[in-house]
């Protein structure tokens, strides 16, 4: 652990296309993870984390890290405690508040990698109480600064930073160490995320936010907390309506009836859930009028 940690920090990140050829080299198995190189590949993975290649940044650096932490459980946990450092501290906000430019590419797949980490740390118990409400204070944040809501970019690939924020929260409400106490700020974050007017989500982002949101709902979530948002939504879309420009405020009424539907699907067949699903059917009858 210590030789690959020290080597880590030693080790001088590959070019994109170098780091492409060896990463397609070990995925069609005509090359392995060498102890004496994982270091080195690791390092330009993190490099080029945000790279506009969408096969290297996609089905290969993610598809890599997700084999390395996830499948075979290949990085040691000091150097996992190390790659979240660096994404919290940096690569998560590189950019933060610009909107349709490349960097969405850098935070949008760093909160995928802090996902992996996570889901390791459910598995094997490394990080500390501490760290875990650090990662929650920087995902909040970040959520809240996100501006580029892309999905799929022409020619790019995906962005989609709304769905890949979402998956790392999910892993971190699975968590022992982050308490009931939490997810009212977290699903509040989420819901917000929701009801924007500057872009119309057309990617399934309406169903990955509610990933974690069931996932709270399930581990004790208060509904009544959320029978409260949901009974504001229609004074709340009459507001705005009178505020925005109309094309604002119709990509707005899109995203809100798009996860409310989603929401009641979702919780639907759900006997314990029958007060959350009366209070979202309606909210739908109420906002169809309008």
């Amino acid at each position: 652990m210590e030789r690959l940690e020290l080597s880590y920090r030693n080790a001088v990140p590959l070019k994109g296309i170098e780091l492409k050829k060896i990463l397609m080299e070990i995925k069609s198995g005509s090359r392995t993870w060498e102890e004496e190189y994982k270091a080195s590949i690791v390092k330009s993975m993190v490099e080029h984390i945000g790279s506009t290649d969408s096969e290297l940044r996609d089905k290969l650096i993610y598809s890599s890290f997700y084999q390395l932490i996830v499948e075979k459980n290949q990085i040691e946990h000091e150097l996992l405690n190390e790659l979240l450092e660096l994404c919290l501290s940096d690569l998560l906000f590189k950019g933060i508040g610009e909107n349709e430019t490349d960097t969405v590419f850098t935070r949008s797949f760093t909160t995928l990698l802090i996902a992996l980490i996570l889901y390791r740390d459910n598995v094997d118990n490394f990080l500390s109480r501490e760290m875990m409400l650090k990662i929650k204070d920087k995902l909040v944040d970040y959520i809240y600064l996100e501006k580029d809501l892309r999905g799929y970019i022409s020619a790019k690939g995906w962005a989609h930073s709304i769905a890949h924020v979402s998956d790392a929260i999910d892993e971190l409400v699975k968590s022992s160490k982050i308490d009931q106490k939490f997810y009212l700020e977290l699903f509040k974050v989420l819901w917000n995320k929701v009801f924007v007017s500057t872009s119309v989500y057309i990617h399934d982002e309406d169903e990955r936010i509610l990933i974690p949101i069931l996932e709270m709902v399930n581990n004790g979530l208060d509904q009544a907390e959320i029978i409260t948002l949901i009974q504001n939504v229609p004074t709340e879309l009459k507001i705005q309506k009178e505020q925005l420009a109309e094309e604002e405020y119709w990509l707005l009424y899109s995203n809100c009836k798009t996860f409310l539907k989603s929401f009641y699907i979702k919780v639907n067949m759900n006997c314990e859930l029958i007060p959350l699903n009366k209070s979202i059917e309606k909210c739908l009858s109420e906002i169809s009028l309008y």
